[in-house]
């Protein structure tokens, strides 16, 4: 039924833009019997240019992964108290935009910094085509601004690392060897429950395995404190796991992708998949070209512009 329900959305979607092309077609008789005027001609072609855009967008999310939630990993890199501050505002940028089109988030684990920020964090966004979107974050993120934390209010450089997996279901098989699982148990950390830094309710994964083609050694570490049961964590830090292994498989089959290698780059100059400079005003996409001097709309979850031009020119590869 949800096969079904797929195929049928996709006619219905395309049958729509063909209604509006057709009647698009037959505007300019319409004018010149005097049934319609110019503005309305020209409020159907824009009307029309949206409908096909968004069909041919939506296309681009066609592979079998595009159609899941997503799970993301955000990083401080290089550049202090800073970098804590940018990974912050990273967080709220993605948790905006999720708002905006009705996703989902919810906080799976989070280690704030020492002073202001975070360290690193790891949210799931629910719902359908969640990561055929946020696929397109994927790397490494450069900020510049006159920064608050210097005292002589100097321009500085700092980084973040944004890794975006797929959050497979179990319609997705993922073979996890339970030889190479180690748990750990350890207190949560923050407000909550009377359990909470007083019972070790948080569980820390450790999965660690070999490449079978190249005899790489392949470690993950996954913490979740979701929840007061530690149970309930370790079932959750597994699906983790299993999405992270599943993004493996993907990242081995497109290993010659410029989009998957610019993900695996270090969080540190020259690495970046994007450009924040807010003194200048500028946000530019490196891999794109894409760019908008809007930086507080940006920041405040307006992505969509960045994200169809990925997908325009990667997603269908």
């Amino acid at each position: 039924m949800q096969k079904v329900a797929g195929i049928k959305s996709w006619l219905t979607d395309f049958d729509a833009v063909a209604a509006k092309v057709e009647e698009l077609n037959m505007m300019p008789d319409f004018i010149a019997e005097g049934i319609a005027s110019e503005e309305e001609l020209d409020a159907l072609y824009a009307d029309t240019l949206e409908a096909v855009e968004a069909l041919e967008l939506r296309n681009m999310l066609r592979g079998e992964e595009d159609k899941m939630g997503a799970i993301v990993d955000i990083n401080a890199g290089a550049g202090g108290t800073e970098a804590l501050d940018w990974a912050d505002m990273l967080l709220r940028m993605y948790t905006r935009w999720c708002e905006a089109h009705g996703y989902k988030v919810k906080m799976l684990d989070y280690q704030a910094g020492d002073e202001v920020g975070v360290k690193s964090c790891t949210m799931e966004v629910e719902g359908e085509f969640a990561y055929g979107y946020l696929k397109s974050e994927n790397g490494v993120h450069r900020m510049v601004r006159l920064s608050p934390f210097n005292a002589n209010n100097k321009r500085q450089t700092t980084f973040a690392s944004v890794a975006v997996t797929p959050a497979v279901d179990d319609s997705i098989e993922v073979v996890v060897n339970p030889a190479n699982v180690v748990w750990e148990t350890f207190r949560s950390s923050g407000a909550g429950g009377q359990n909470v830094n007083k019972v070790e309710t948080a569980a820390r994964l450790r999965y660690h395995f070999k490449d079978e083609d190249t005899g790489e050694e392949i470690s993950y570490v996954i913490e979740n404190q979701e929840t007061r049961s530690q149970l309930m964590n370790k079932e959750n830090a597994m699906r983790i796991l299993r999405s992270k292994l599943y993004q493996y498989l993907l990242d081995k089959r497109m290993a010659k992708s410029q989009a998957v290698e610019a993900a695996k780059k270090k969080i540190e100059w020259g690495s970046q998949i994007r450009s924040y400079v807010f003194d200048d005003r500028r946000v530019k996409d490196h891999r794109t070209g894409h760019q908008t001097s809007n930086v507080d709309a940006v920041m405040d979850g307006d992505l969509d512009a960045f994200i169809k031009a990925y997908l325009m020119e990667f997603g269908g590869q």
